[in-house]
């Protein structure tokens, strides 16, 4: 397996890193000379090329990866699928909608691999969540809240609900297995003008099950916690804690004097496997390049995660009026 990854950025670099440590790279693209002399250093023998088009026609490259900026995901994405290669972007998939569904048309008319960076999918902590929802450990679930909080890396191109809360948006739709039926968000803009830097979203599901989402690039320390409340147990992944990450808590109360009290509890950690989140989603990758399989996070994925983020944004602008997503009861979320 030949891989390309375009962009030697600050992302770029640990793909580059993970596809060189499975044996898969054979090219870097970046149009900055100094980036591509520091990756020609680092990884003697590959390829070093600043013209994406010298790749995207080169018969040796059999996928490309890009970490890009993200208004160069469309194009560049487009390209590689019209030249025949498999593809996995990092988030977002594309700018708009209908971008990301022009993406999955043209991948599957190419009968090509379409899959999008959504790296918490497969994050240790997320996956054994999920196989605890599925095994109606937590019961059904009621709420959960995200927070993707830190100090930077502060962007121009996007805001912070473009930034950071792909991550989120895909992970909660993975773990309701639906779509939102209705969104609504709000946000403050100090630091550049039009450009929010801390936002807060709320997602109703069908049934009233909501989750809540809070991201901030001004925040005075990092931090990166999902809670998930079921009808049974709550369980918390808190990627910052350097030993239990994920944590599952009963679930009890009982009436003391006419008033419901809940009981404490401590709560207790949840093994996990050791394995590095990137590493196992550039895995995934490349083993559905070899078995033409469909990925975990797929293109039609990397398409409702767009349309959740465009919604919110619309309400964002709406100084947070609710914004109903048409057809999303009816729409299913493949676990």
């Amino acid at each position: 397996m030949r891989i390309a990854v375009f962009g030697y950025g600050q992302w770029g670099r640990n793909l580059v890193r993970v596809f060189h440590e499975l044996g898969a790279l054979h090219a870097v693209c970046d149009d900055r000379p100094e980036a591509l002399a520091e990756a020609e250093k680092k990884y003697p023998g590959m390829r070093a090329v600043g013209a994406p088009d010298a790749l995207l026609g080169d018969s040796q490259v059999d996928a490309v990866v890009f970490a890009t900026p993200a208004e160069t995901h469309f194009r560049l994405s487009s390209a590689a699928l019209e030249a025949g290669k498999d593809v996995m972007v990092e988030k977002p998939l594309a700018l708009h909608v209908r971008e990301a569904e022009a993406l999955v048309q043209l991948a599957k008319a190419r009968g090509r691999i379409l899959m999008v960076g959504h790296l918490l999918r497969y994050h240790p902590a997320v996956i054994r969540l999920k196989e605890m929802c599925v095994a109606g450990e937590l019961g059904r679930i009621e709420y959960a809240y995200s927070n993707r909080l830190n100090l930077g890396r502060v962007r121009r191109e996007e805001n912070a609900l473009w930034s950071f809360a792909p991550h989120d948006v895909s992970v909660l739709l993975h773990l309701f297995e639906a779509m939102p039926i209705q969104v609504s968000a709000v946000g403050g803009t100090y630091l550049q003008p039009n450009i929010p830097d801390v936002s807060v979203s709320n997602l109703l599901f069908d049934r009233g099950s909501r989750a809540h989402i809070f991201v901030s690039w001004l925040h005075p320390f990092k931090e990166q916690k999902l809670v998930v409340v079921g009808e049974k147990k709550m369980a918390v992944f808190d990627d910052r804690h350097p030993l239990a990450k994920l944590m599952l808590f009963d679930k009890s109360f009982e009436m003391v004097s006419g008033n419901i009290v809940a009981r404490g509890t401590e709560g207790s950690p949840v093994p996990l496997d050791g394995t590095e989140p990137l590493r196992r989603e550039c895995q995934h990758f490349l083993d559905c390049v070899t078995k033409r399989a469909t990925p975990a996070t797929d293109g039609p994925e990397g398409v409702r995660v767009l349309r959740v983020l465009e919604a919110c944004q619309r309400s964002l602008q709406l100084n947070g009026e609710p914004v109903v997503l048409a057809g999303a009861a009816e729409t299913t979320v493949h676990a």
